[in-house]
């Protein structure tokens, strides 16, 4: 490709609002900056979108000059570099709307989910965030999203009513059930970069302004117990409730609660749509496993989900790898034990299992391109990719996941798959959906503009 000139720059930096910035600018290094910190960006050419029409100048410019386009919010799902592009960052499309008659909102795709939970929260309804608030609500959404509410109202793009989005020929769409429904399917659970740059999208909202829920910490000495009690415990739960538990090596952060500092823990989460006297009652088997370490399960205004699980805010450096289990046997949870136990000094910040099921199992009202509905569990691996651990990491990660390969279900989270992503064009869908995928591909974006490295189609 023919290296970008001053002039052929500048003449989009006079188109757009934001910055237009190459990579001996100022401020390039911040523009291009993921939240895993391990990731880092090598775009020729990096555009601060602030409207969709910014967005659209870009994707006009990059194809006069015959430039792959990909996009960044907030970085946390930047698990490999976008390198000889055009990189558009989305961070600063804030826009967000509530209607809280319709139950719905408008969020734009540099809005964050606590922002949206603070705008819902006086109508006493809830967005289906994550288990952190931090992340990007539009690049969640498009990978499906799997939150605290997950089993009572299933995955987020599953409320997802339209999307707006800047396509390869450089147009503002908006796409929903009748405006091209073909296009509509394949975002809500596929758009992740494939299709174009997705700026705004309407969701629903549940009617959700408290509940009963928060996390469990036991020592690691009941790791086996607590792990092994979860795999017969979880499937029983009804689909009013959601809930995990992970393997955790903590630092001696200052931050955390003094008894968690520096030590391997199992953090049981869970989250209940119902009253607290039958949330006890649900909880009272793992309850009764172990003294707990710290118990904070009780009844919390949903603003306060983030409290379950205890996601980290600050950017890290990190590589991970999940993946989806069609069941859990006991072999499977010795073999995580095996793997990822307290008993072994590995670097490994979490091991996770979450339950799925419930309403995560059913299609869509609307159907669309999710995967994974099939799965009992999901399992997830996140390790600290620090440079004197580059060499190892990798390693230690696959071999928690080659270690339930056994129980793997075909299908994969999109959101939660990492480094167990398998090779190829939409290699996470079955066959017929692939199939399906890639026609939408071929026909909204005919030249392979979005999505650098999605690479050839395989069985």
């Amino acid at each position: 490709m023919p290296a970008l000139t001053y002039d052929a720059v500048a003449e989009l930096a006079a188109r757009v609002a934001g910055p237009v910035l190459m990579p001996a600018d100022p401020g390039f290094a911040e523009e291009i900056a993921a939240w895993n910190v391990a990731t880092v960006h090598r775009p020729d050419l990096v555009v601060g979108a602030t409207c969709a029409d910014d967005v659209a100048e870009a994707v006009r410019w990059a194809a006069r000059h015959h430039k792959k386009v990909t996009v960044q919010a907030t970085g946390h799902g930047a698990l490999s570099p976008a390198t000889d592009c055009v990189l558009i960052t989305t961070r600063r499309l804030a826009e967000l709307s509530v209607d809280p008659v319709a139950r719905t909102a408008r969020i734009g795709a540099g809005v964050k989910w606590a922002r949206v939970i603070e705008a819902t929260a006086p109508y006493g309804l809830a967005p289906l965030n994550g288990s952190a608030s931090d992340v990007g609500a539009v690049g969640y959404a498009l990978g499906g999203g799997m939150g605290s509410l997950a089993r009572r109202y299933g995955f987020c793009a599953d409320h997802v009513r339209a999307l707006e989005i800047v396509t390869a020929d450089g147009r503002v769409r908006r796409v929903d059930s009748l405006r091209d429904p073909e296009l509509f399917w394949a975002l809500r659970g596929a758009g992740k970069s494939h299709f174009g740059v997705v700026t705004a999208m309407e969701v629903d909202l549940v009617p959700v302004s408290h509940l009963y829920g928060g996390g469990i910490f036991f020592p690691a000495e009941a790791a086996a117990d607590v792990l092994h009690a979860f795999r017969t415990w979880a499937p029983t739960l009804p689909e009013e409730a959601t809930a995990s538990v992970a393997l955790l090596r903590l630092p001696p952060m200052p931050t955390l609660p003094e008894v968690l500092r520096g030590r391997t823990v199992v953090h049981l989460r869970f989250a209940h749509l119902g009253s607290d006297e039958e949330g006890a009652r649900l909880l009272a088997p793992m309850r009764a496993l172990a003294p707990a370490l710290i118990d904070g399960v009780g009844r919390m205004p949903y603003a306060a989900v983030d409290s379950i699980h205890m996601d980290p805010v600050e950017p890290m450096p990190s590589h991970e790898a999940g993946v989806v289990l069609k069941d859990l046997p006991p072999e499977a949870v010795d073999a995580i034990l095996a793997t990822a136990g307290p008993e072994i000094d590995l670097p490994l910040i979490m091991a996770e299992l979450r339950l799925l099921g419930g309403a995560l199992s059913r299609p869509a009202a609307v159907p669309n391109a999710v995967t994974g509905r099939e799965g009992a569990f999901s399992l997830l691996c996140i390790a600290p990719m620090l440079p004197e651990l580059a060499e190892i990491v990798p390693a230690v990660v696959a071999s928690v996941i080659d270690a339930v390969e056994p129980f793997r279900s075909p299908a994969t989270l999109v959101n939660f798959q990492g480094a167990a992503a398998r090779p190829g064009a939409f290699a996470a869908w079955p066959a017929e959906d692939r199939e399906r995928l890639l026609r939408v591909k071929k026909e909204i974006d005919p030249n392979g503009m979005f999505n650098v490295n999605l690479g050839p189609v395989v069985p």
